[in-house]
């Protein structure tokens, strides 16, 4: 009996070691040509079967000495990994598990992330919200050091059970406080300026109420922000523009209005593209200080039984409760808001496909996105010249490329199958933009 306990012991302990932040892997980086266009690809991870996946693409992913890559992966059951660029060296980031949206900062070495709170009853009493060190997590890692986890976390604070249930977090601009989603309960005892919104569309989603909530970072304190009409998809903050956070509409599908943005105080909620009842915008991301950016897309057939109304006006009767959203009857591609003046630049589309996911580099040269065929496109926002960098990237059904720029513009991070021996188990790989496309605005 006695030794059972001893190898219970042991066994307890060494499943505790192995959960641990801060525990290696070996690298798994392979570096490529990509076989249709000979563009440069990275893979930093490259076994299938381990449940890796990238940040979403409004989230930066980078930490702020452009080194590491944070991703999601089931190496370690509910735990966040960073992988070196250059080594490949994959390192264990969360202890404990995390939920939602990891939030990498960019004026320090810091992760966010949140952690369902429990009570001593084993009841949900809330959210956390946790920073990690990462600078000192991945020296000691390094160094074969590590420390017990509270060396290198620290709960920022707890938000409330009825005011938060969800992980979706953004962090903001001043990195001080981070953004999060109202429940919907809470929500409806907060001041809406209009009528709750009932589900739209055929998936029967976005019947508000929603809302933003907000908390100090070191103080703790959880606060609501705005409520709003309808249900509230990704948020994001502006780096550039401490104070203001970016959020959707989410309905599944097309939106009413997609596309807010309100200060953090709660003032000054308004639309940003103002979209017709033809516009299918979807997967917006800040781009630059000013810039939003937008996929309009255009993957449905434009309807054979148009009729006139009376007053001049196409009408169509269709299918389902979309409406007349989503065709090429009108423009569509890769569009760019300037959430100053409420400019659109409509900046491409690809022929014969549509984009789906979008991102764009914050020095104004350069916008991305991921088609249909998840091949990843290129546009030259001044010539409007579009480059094809890669293609035959096998994602599952249920997910894509997801492109997201570096902060220096020189490369674009995405998530593929294409080495995968099942053909569907996603890797993290870098694709590096062409030095003559670097040096062209240089």
């Amino acid at each position: 009996m006695k030794r059972i306990f001893i190898a219970l012991v042991a066994l307890i302990g060494s499943t505790a070691m192995c959960a641990q932040m801060g525990r290696r892997f070996p690298s798994e980086r392979k570096v490529i040509n990509d076989p249709k266009t000979g563009v440069e690809l990275v893979f930093l991870t490259s076994k299938s079967g381990t449940g890796d996946s990238k940040i979403y693409q409004t989230h930066n992913q980078w930490t702020s000495d452009g080194q590491w890559v944070i991703f999601r992966s089931d190496r370690v059951q509910g735990e966040a990994m960073a992988v070196n660029e250059e080594t490949g060296d994959i390192v264990q980031v969360t202890e404990g598990g995390f939920t939602g949206m990891l939030c990498v900062a960019r004026k320090s070495m810091n992760l966010y992330h949140m952690r369902t709170a429990l009570g001593k009853d084993g009841k949900r009493t809330g959210m956390e919200v946790v920073e990690v060190n990462l600078e000192r997590l991945l020296a000691d890692s390094m160094a074969g050091k590590l420390k017990k986890k509270k060396a290198y976390e620290r709960v920022c604070g707890t938000i409330p059970a009825n005011m938060c249930s969800e992980g979706d977090m953004a962090l903001d601009g001043s990195e001080t406080f981070v953004y999060f989603r109202l429940d919907k309960d809470y929500a409806r005892h907060m001041p809406i300026a209009e009528p709750i919104a009932p589900d739209f569309g055929p998936r029967h989603m976005g019947a508000g109420p929603g809302g933003i909530g907000k908390m100090d970072l070191q103080t703790g304190k959880a606060e609501p922000v705005v409520a709003v009409h309808f249900k509230v998809g990704h948020i994001q903050g502006n780096p550039w523009h401490p104070g203001e956070v970016i959020f959707c509409w989410e309905t599944g599908g097309k939106a009413p209005q997609r596309t807010w943005m309100v200060n953090a105080d709660g003032t000054n909620l308004r639309p940003i593209y103002r979209e017709t009842e033809h516009d299918w915008v979807t997967h917006e991301a800040v781009i630059s200080a000013d810039e939003l950016v937008i996929a309009l897309v255009g993957h449905r057939p434009i309807a054979a039984d148009e009729k006139k109304s009376i007053d001049g006006l196409e009408s169509f009767a269709m299918s389902n409760d979309w409406g007349p959203a989503g065709t090429k009857e009108y423009p569509t591609g890769i569009a760019v808001v300037n959430m100053r003046t409420r400019q659109f630049t409509m900046e491409g589309q690809v022929d014969g496909d549509n984009f789906w996911h979008v991102a764009g580099s914050q020095d104004g040269h350069w916008v991305a996105g991921d088609d249909f065929a998840r091949e990843l496109w290129l546009i030259d926002r001044h010539t409007k010249e579009r480059i094809l960098l890669t293609a035959g990237h096998k994602t599952t059904a249920r997910d894509h490329v997801h492109p997201t720029f570096k902060p220096d513009g020189t490369e674009i991070e995405i998530q593929s199958a294409m080495l995968s021996d099942d053909g569907r188990s996603m890797n993290i790989c870098i694709v590096r933009l062409p030095q003559h496309l670097i040096d062209r605005y240089k």
